[in-house]
This record gives structure tokens, C-alpha cells and sequence, in this order.
């Protein structure tokens, strides 16, 4: 995942020159997700049916499969990291942007829990029941009662608890690349392959790691190891 915030405006169509290089990543089996919400962006939310029906329409048209005069980015994926707002109508929103699916290109949904680990998600825990998205990042750091700290149990619990509550292609094991990405549960490398992963290698959807952020972890060399480790479980998803 990059994070454009500032590297580009689109309101002077300055991020059109990116759409080449989507269509390069593409074009080699490369998913680019777009993420909607997130923390910082002040106060926002679905007002109503109506509201999250023109919000659906607008990114399919200016993000998706749809057409529009004004196209950012082109073609992309969609994220859900809602962290203010309400917890209304995000259900909604999965749905109708699902069903633009059988327009003759699929809509992958991804999300990120805003409360990391704890289970239900105060903000999209209703949208996450809808069964429709593909992709979710679960970060189990920062919350000590669902975070790894010295052995399995609370992470694995907690990993065993979003595994029975929600259904999802993909569930990602998120983690902070290094210790100042987070204030709690950074994990080390050597513990993470020797220790972590292979308890709970046999759990349902274990699908990978997620690390962020992405230049921590290629300064501190966490990658390397990582994909060795995966490799090894037979993975084939590594962010």
C-alpha cells in the first residue's frame, strides 16, 4: 500500500499521472487498493440510503469500472478504513458497490478494523458481516489484550475469535515493522518466524503479514526473513 496524501492534488488533476503506472502494476497481477477513510481526515459519514447510494455510484464512475470526465487514478481496488464518523450504512455501501461486480469486472472489497484487533469493530463491524469483502487487515498491536506479548494466547485468541465471527476470502495478520511505528506490540524478526508464525500457521485464513510502515521494514531488513518464512509455510501473499 502507498500513501499518496500529499504527494499529489487531485482536485488540479495532478494524480493522472499515476494512472500508468496502475496500469503497469496491473498488468502484472498487481492489486492497487484504494482507501477510503482513514484517521486525520476530519469528520465524515453516510447520512442515509440515498447518501450511500450516490457515494457507491461516485467511486464506481471515478475510481472503478464506471465512466466519468474526471478519472484521478483509473482503474483500482477499494479499501474501507473508517475511523470517525458513525457505523451507519457502511453495510450498505459493501453491498452496492459489490453489485457492480456483475458489470462485467469484480469489485474487490478490502478493510481495515479502525480499533485494530479488538472484536466487533466499532465503525465497520456491521459492513464486515455482509460476508462480501475479499480482503481484511487485522492489526494486532497496540491492544494488549489481543496483541502478542512474551507468548500465543492472546493473539491467537483473538486471531480464533475474527476467524468464527466473520467470513472473508483473506484475513492478513497486521503488525508494526518496527518499534517506533508503534507504542505496543512490535514483534522481532527472529521471534516472529521461530515463535509466532508457526503457532499459528494451522489457524484458519492464514494468509500473511502486513508490516507497516513499508520503509521501516526495509531499513530495518525485516523483509528478508519474513519471505524465507513464508516460503517455507508454502504462503504466497507477503505485503
Amino acid at each position: 500500500m502507498i500513501n499518496l496524501a500529499g504527494h499529489c492534488e487531485p482536485y488540479s488533476n495532478g494524480c493522472t499521472g499515476l494512472s500508468d503506472d496502475i496500469t503497469s502494476c496491473q498488468s502484472q497481477g498487481v492489486k492497487v487498493i484504494l482507501s477510503i477513510g482513514g484517521g486525520g481526515a476530519g469528520s465524515y459519514y453516510l447520512a442515509s440510503s440515498d447518501d450511500t447510494k450516490q457515494v457507491a455510484r461516485y467511486l464506481w464512475n471515478n475510481y472503478l469500472g464506471g465512466h466519468s470526465s474526471s478519472r484521478p487514478l483509473g482503474d483500482a481496488v477499494l479499501d474501507f478504513d473508517v475511523e470517525g464518523g458513525t457505523n451507519q450504512h457502511w453495510d450498505e455501501l459493501a453491498r452496492t458497490l459489490s453489485g457492480f461486480s456483475r458489470r462485467g469486472k469484480k469489485v474487490y472489497l478490502t478493510a481495515t478494523p479502525e480499533r485494530q484487533c479488538p472484536f466487533p469493530d466499532a465503525w465497520i463491524g456491521g459492513a464486515l458481516k455482509t460476508g462480501l469483502f475479499d480482503y481484511v487487515w487485522v492489526q494486532f498491536y497496540n491492544n494488549p489484550p489481543c496483541q502478542y506479548a512474551g507468548d500465543l494466547t492472546n493473539l491467537e485468541d483473538a486471531w480464533k475469535q475474527w476467524m468464527s465471527s466473520i467470513q472473508t476470502t483473506k484475513v492478513f495478520l497486521g503488525l508494526p515493522a518496527a518499534p517506533e511505528a508503534t507504542g505496543s506490540g512490535f514483534i522481532p524478526a527472529d521471534t516472529l518466524t521461530s515463535q509466532v508464525l508457526p503457532g499459528i500457521k494451522g489457524l484458519k485464513s492464514m494468509e500473511g503479514s502486513c508490516c507497516g510502515p513499508n520503509t521501516m521494514m526495509i531499513r530495518l531488513a525485516i523483509a528478508p526473513p519474513l519471505k524465507a518464512t513464508f516460503e517455507t509455510f508454502g504462503q504466497n501473499h507477503i505485503t
